[in-house]
């Protein structure tokens, strides 16, 4: 797939026009400017309540925000760094049957001073319109705060999990013999192997997007001002014939008054099910480890069913990919099906973009076509809620039962057989 280049595509002129009536100037960034790339990204993480960078990560986020379409709002009574930021690129999105271009929003603050100005709104509503206007047909984004992106449309579509091992209650109950090997690397090889093996596996499952080198430098402890560097611990997993097919990231933390360590993952990468079974059994079997952590698993991640007591494994499921429709066609027939189904859809969208209605008919083999129509619709629903069924990870019916979908029930039960999808959906980083 040929991506759009966000990085020309101008500011949008009504959010330029609305924020310039504020007092407001709303402009690109040029990360190759020394002095305007350092502001934003100080401002950046002022929003994000991180640290002060140092120079030395500064210069190492400017090599990754190059690639992004960067842009700030600007305050000239406040000084020159931006009290608002937001950043953009297209990626590809994996999505059941293939990928779609997708608008991928991030580093989205405003200073603490600015707040209920409308800045945000212009931001967000700014970002959409660029992507609809870039003929990009679904956006998304990763959230620190869960109740903000809804307004703008976007759906909580890729759960994840969140595991906590009791490593010395689990024990260790899979039995399936394995010719592969788990080994030590050092920390260079193991953002190569990060960086490798999820460019193959996000491919599998909906909802992955592609990462980018700064991502994986980080997970390996090599990120300029990385207190927890040092810490930094990496393995792989490679088979009977010598291919690496799993790595993990990791570091461990000594428990105060306990000779004993919590283990928290940060990266898992796997290509097959056999180095996810090994590399789950070198955490659950690691001497001198009491619990385990790690975030960003797919729901349907096997380790409850590898221990021997399921009970030392808490599972918690949380929203952390949000996507957001921007064009009802062109986003439904670039994925596919599971179920046929023939139904007249009746969206809403208070920004406009995915309003109408709309019938969807897919065919025994899972391909779709989606037609304007002014026929009697026989489902009712919201952008948010078509956004969130989109990867194929939230069943409609759940959102009927929850009245977030209006229809007959059986119209409502095939479109959901239609959109789900095995695997589960999964989005294994921040971005």
């Amino acid at each position: 797939m040929t991506a759009t280049n966000s990085s020309p595509v101008p500011v949008d002129p009504r959010s330029e026009q609305r924020l310039s009536e504020a007092g407001l100037r709303y402009r690109l960034v040029d990360m190759d400017d020394a002095v305007d790339g350092e502001a934003f990204l100080r401002a950046d993480a002022r929003g994000f309540l991180d640290e002060e960078p140092t120079d030395a990560q500064v210069e190492q986020m400017r090599a990754t925000m190059r690639l992004r379409r960067n842009i700030g709002v600007f305050d000239e009574a406040a000084g020159t760094w931006p009290v608002a930021t937001v950043n953009s690129w297209v990626t590809p999105l994996t999505v059941p049957g293939g990928e779609i271009d997708m608008w991928a929003i991030s580093s989205v603050t405003v200073a603490g001073t600015h707040r209920r100005r409308g800045i945000a709104r212009s931001l967000l509503e700014g970002e959409l319109r660029a992507a609809h206007s870039s003929g990009v047909a679904i956006a998304g984004l990763t959230a620190s705060e869960a109740t903000i992106y809804s307004r703008y449309g976007f759906g909580a579509a890729v759960p994840v999990m969140r595991f906590t091992v009791d490593t010395a209650r689990a024990g260790w109950a899979a039995t399936s013999p394995t010719d592969g090997r788990v080994s030590y690397v050092d920390k260079q090889t193991l953002a190569d192997d990060l960086e490798r093996l999820h460019e193959v596996s996000r491919t599998v499952r909906s909802g992955q997007v592609a990462g980018w080198r700064g991502r994986w430098l980080r997970m390996a402890g090599l990120a300029a001002g990385d207190k927890d560097a040092a810490a930094v611990r990496g393995l792989r997993f490679t088979d009977g014939e010598g291919v690496v097919q799993g790595a993990m990231a990791y570091t461990l933390s000594e428990l105060p008054g306990a000779f004993r360590s919590e283990m928290r993952i940060r990266s898992l990468i796997t290509t097959s099910d056999e180095a996810l079974r090994s590399l789950w059994q070198f955490v659950v079997q690691h001497d001198l480890v009491t619990n385990a952590r790690v975030d960003q698993r797919p729901l349907d991640d096997p380790l409850p069913w590898l221990v021997a007591d399921q009970r030392a494994v808490t599972a918690e499921v949380h929203d952390h990919g949000w996507l957001r429709v921007l064009d009802v066609e062109a986003a439904l027939t670039a994925r596919t099906y599971s179920a046929p189904l023939d139904a007249v859809l009746s969206v809403t969208d208070p920004l406009g973009f995915a309003e109408g209605r709309w019938r969807v008919r897919i065919d025994a083999e899972g391909r779709c076509s989606v037609d304007p129509t002014d026929a009697d619709h026989d489902i009712s629903l919201g952008v948010v809620e078509l956004s969130a069924l989109y990867a194929g990870g939230v069943p409609a019916t759940q959102l009927a039962a929850a009245g977030r979908i209006d229809g007959d029930p059986a119209a409502v039960a095939a479109f959901s057989a239609a959109f789900r999808t095995q695997p589960a959906p999964h989005l294994g980083i921040w971005y």
